[in-house]
């Protein structure tokens, strides 16, 4: 696809893989798989404001895979959200062996939708479909009682399809893997620290290796601490509040800051009551696309083996006018 043809710049910017120069489109950040690092999954992620790098549980095979040592049981877990830049829905098989980890298959289908694409006097040459794919595999162990590390190994394709008598072709697929590392530690009994790189890996070439567009790596640094244990000793009510801040790894000194809390009553049977906030850095963002800065709430619910999260962001969209609608997880215990 070439530069007279109109797609609306989120297409290019949020979710597809060429950048502006290789393509001719008007908005990008010169990073490809944009998808990666603006469109959060899972519904916990959302709602703690995306503060994920010193959390434990299932949502960290796509986000700091040692959060998945945390998980104590085989889970299946399916995640569902509608994004400014389509649709999203993940699933994740997590298989737990106390004493030895967690090892996991995860797989993410973001449908970014159909747009007519028009030449320079806007007569209609077909219809475009742009659609994301990501595969990952993760593993994590506890080195130590206070000690946890996991890495994820991902297979990143972005799709483009032209359908329609007049398309100038018929799209174009490209493919590359990346790898996330992470740790997390507990130094204290209420303090819980995380640090990861994300996204790293070999640029993403659509048309040839000139053009190719480096992945959004990134660097994470967390700290999450238990602030209900402050005010009492009962295991049925905790709380904590997550600080995260994540920087470009090739280029730092463009950081955003990620806040989350969390207050949860209950054990087995337990109600989780979520909120988070983001405020990014305006050189981090594609033009053309939504800021993501703002509030988010969420609620988690578990009961027995199955688990029920939703959450929703409280940012209006600069496009829509309008706030995104919910994101839902599902967890099942096997």
């Amino acid at each position: 696809m070439k530069a007279p043809l109109s797609l609306p710049p989120l297409l290019w910017g949020l979710a597809s893989a060429p950048s502006a120069a290789a393509q001719g489109s008007p908005g990008s950040s010169g990073e490809a798989a944009l998808f990666l690092l603006l469109l959060p999954v899972g519904a916990q992620a959302v709602s703690l404001g995306r503060a994920m790098t010193s959390v434990e549980g299932s949502e960290g095979a796509f986000w700091n895979p040692a959060g998945l040592a945390g998980v104590d049981r085989n889970l299946f877990v399916v995640f569902r959200g509608e994004q400014v830049a389509g649709t999203a829905t993940a699933a994740s098989g997590l298989f737990a062996r106390p004493g030895i980890g967690t090892a996991g298959v995860s797989y993410l289908f973001l449908d970014v939708g159909d747009q007519d694409l028009t030449d320079g006097a806007g007569n209609v040459l077909g219809t475009v479909s742009v659609r994301n794919h990501l595969g990952v595999v993760s593993g994590a162990a506890r080195l130590a009682t206070r000690l946890s590390i996991g890495v994820s190994f991902k297979v990143v394709q972005f799709r483009l399809s032209c359908r329609g008598s007049s398309c100038p072709d018929q799209g174009t697929t490209a493919t590359t893997y990346a790898f996330d590392a992470g740790l997390q530690a507990s130094p204290l009994d209420r303090l819980r620290l995380g640090a990861m790189v994300a996204h790293v890996g070999p640029n993403l070439q659509v048309r040839n290796a000139e053009q190719a567009d480096p992945l959004p790596a990134r660097v994470r640094v967390a700290a999450s601490y238990d602030v209900v244990h402050l005010f009492t000793d009962r295991d049925d009510f905790r709380g904590s509040v997550e600080v995260e801040v994540q920087d470009r790894l090739r280029n730092l000194g463009v950081p955003s800051l990620y806040l989350g809390t969390e207050f949860t009553a209950g054990t087995t049977d337990a109600l989780s009551i979520r909120a988070g906030y983001v405020l990014s850095d305006l050189r981090d963002r594609v033009e053309g696309s939504d800021p993501e800065d703002g509030a988010r709430v969420g609620l988690g619910i578990q009961y027995d083996r199955v688990g029920m999260s939703i959450a929703k962001s409280l940012a209006v969209s600069t496009l829509t006018g309008e706030t995104e609608p919910v994101h839902v997880t599902l967890s099942i215990g096997l």
